[in-house]
């Protein structure tokens, strides 16, 4: 899908109003996880040494449209002015007097950051006359927060009503890499799913089934579909409601010549804690005092071997509780076998690329998305509103 993006538009000396994802965890006014700021720092670069005068809206958290400090983006201001080797200025409201001034003020290659949007009821309403404040801010919309662009907000979708509306070079990278998987992928493609439940990856293995060569799950939600093949799965997490659902997918994947690959084994506990005792057990033999909180060594075996082999490789969702120590190598193994592989591989967003960092293969990879939902939304063949807008 081509969009409209930065290198389109002349930036020297305007004002540039560009919508970021810095929804990180902060803790006593610092920064934990600066991995989304970092992954706009090319845009930012782009921008500034081109003369712009930038101006950076974002939202964090769910302050539910009214101003709590907790949720305050200035530790972000302070984060990002070390990550640019410049000071980013901070504006106490991202409409208004107090924005307007900041925004004036400006010199080119400046930075400023907003305060968080969602202080304002109208951002997540999608709300025109918000949208308009925000758009007095610049003369040129950019958005470069794909994490956000499945959520019609404000400063997302209403705003492109206002102002020239261009693709950052991030939101770029996403679309070309995530849209690849959909449109032309170099085979044979295997997708490897994980989480904890079926329905909410019912959209995109659906999607998937129709491109790709293999799915491996793992996850909880294995369990969902062993157990509609008649397994017993003790304790293990298991969407009841959804049974029927599973059953119709694996005969959908057996239809389409999909293999549809569920694990041989797993590891079983009575309970999830850090020090619990833990036990390999074939997946037709699971105990019924014991739920399984990890893919077994046998199953990462066969995945990794169907990973390394792979041309394209799309993997979302952890393979069990793997920020647990006792159930953490599952989702290790699939993670090195990423590295491995020689071929296209990308990572689906949140706790999947909490992992890829983890276990040390972020660089290792094509490409990590910063978005867990957006990604999600795009596999399963939607449209984004953010990115809508952004079409050339």
């Amino acid at each position: 899908m081509a969009l409209r993006t930065i290198r389109d538009v002349d930036v020297q000396g305007k004002r540039v109003l560009m919508r970021v994802d810095f929804n990180v965890p902060i803790e006593d006014g610092k920064v934990l996880d600066d991995w989304r700021l970092r992954a706009t720092v090319p845009t930012i670069r782009y921008l500034t040494e081109r003369g712009a005068k930038l101006i950076l809206m974002s939202h964090l958290g769910r302050p539910k449209g009214k101003r709590d400090e907790k949720y305050s983006l200035r530790p972000v201001a302070q984060r990002l002015s070390e990550l640019l080797g410049q000071t980013v200025k901070f504006a106490d409201d991202c409409i208004g007097e107090v924005a307007e001034k900041a925004a004036a003020e400006l010199q080119p290659g400046e930075v400023l950051l907003l305060e968080n949007l969602r202080f304002h009821e109208g951002e997540e309403k999608n709300d025109e006359t918000f949208a308009q404040q925000l758009a007095k801010l610049g003369e040129i919309y950019v958005n470069d927060a794909f994490g956000a662009a499945h959520r019609a907000h404000a400063s997302v979708h209403a705003i492109t009503k206002f102002l020239p509306a261009y693709a950052g070079l991030l939101m770029e990278k996403e679309v070309t890499h995530l849209g690849k998987l959909l449109e032309a992928p170099d085979k044979p493609f295997v997708a490897v799913l994980g989480g904890a439940k079926v329905s909410d990856k019912i959209g995109v293995i659906k999607n998937l089934l129709t491109k790709v060569d293999a799915l491996l799950i793992g996850g909880a939600m294995a369990f969902t579909f062993l157990k509609a093949q008649g397994y017993e799965t003790g304790k293990s997490l298991v969407e009841e409601d959804k049974l029927d659902l599973a059953k119709s997918l694996l005969d959908e994947a057996k239809e389409k010549g999909v293999e549809l690959v569920l694990p041989v084994d797993f590891v079983v506990a009575e309970s999830d804690a850090e020090d619990a005792v833990t036990k390999v057990v074939p997946a037709n033999a699971i105990p019924a005092d014991k739920a399984g909180y990890d893919i077994g060594p046998e199953t990462a075996r066969i995945y990794a071997e169907r990973i390394k082999s792979a041309k394209t490789v799309f993997w979302n969702g952890p393979m069990g509780r793997f920020e647990r120590a006792p159930f953490k190598a599952g989702t290790k193994a699939i993670a090195e076998a990423l590295a491995e592989c020689p071929g296209t591989t990308v990572v689906g967003g949140g706790e999947t690329a909490a992992a890829a960092f983890e276990f040390g293969i972020a660089d290792k990879v094509t490409h990590v998305s910063t978005g867990g939902g957006a990604a999600l939304e795009l596999l399963e063949g939607r449209e984004l509103p953010g990115v809508a807008v952004l079409k050339a």
